[in-house]
């Protein structure tokens, strides 16, 4: 975190606790796509998000979630540039991919999902990486922990999208 102090004093940052009976969940993903501008319509942020961590079976509806609303816009193709992420490269989301190109081309209708790998240690490389930086800084609380509900819809209002329904896998799968 950047800011300006006078010299005198040295800014601290305080990690926050949570109190035990928070009801709250720890942990709040968020996932994200970036399409870019067509002649039609401007740069948009679309995003999904999940109590807990990122894991495959989140990822796989995320990706089925944005094939659904590309080809309600007529797309035909989703060019995905992705880091290395374990939820990323996992067997399970590339026999998804793998599934779901079949049965696109099969069926003749449909978004095809095509994975570009970004080399390792290569943020600077993903456009998204710089929209999730600001994005971060923006909805920052310095004095207190947000509730995970007021801070998607902080994220949502920053990037001008709307707080669709969380995603979500049974506790047999998780």
């Amino acid at each position: 975190m950047h800011t300006w102090t006078p010299s005198a004093t040295a800014l601290r940052l305080v990690e926050k606790a949570r109190t035990p009976d928070d009801s709250d969940p720890k942990a709040l993903a968020c996932y994200g796509l970036l399409v870019r501008a067509l002649p039609t319509t401007p740069e948009q942020l679309w995003l999904r998000f999940a109590v807990g961590q990122p894991v495959s079976a989140l990822t796989t509806q995320f990706l089925a979630w944005c094939c659904d609303h590309l080809a309600a816009r007529g797309m035909r193709a989703l060019l995905l540039v992705w880091d290395n992420a374990s939820w990323h490269t996992s067997q399970r989301v590339r026999t998804w991919i793998r599934d779901h190109n079949r049965q696109v081309k099969q069926r003749g209708c449909g978004v095809r999902v095509l994975p570009c790998r970004l080399p390792s240690k290569s943020p600077w490389l993903n456009p998204i990486e710089p929209k999730w930086v600001h994005g971060k800084r923006a909805v920052m609380e310095p004095v207190r922990l947000l509730p995970a509900y007021e801070l998607a819809e902080r994220v949502c209002a920053y990037y001008g999208c709307t707080h669709e329904a969380h995603l979500s896998i049974s506790e047999k799968a998780a």
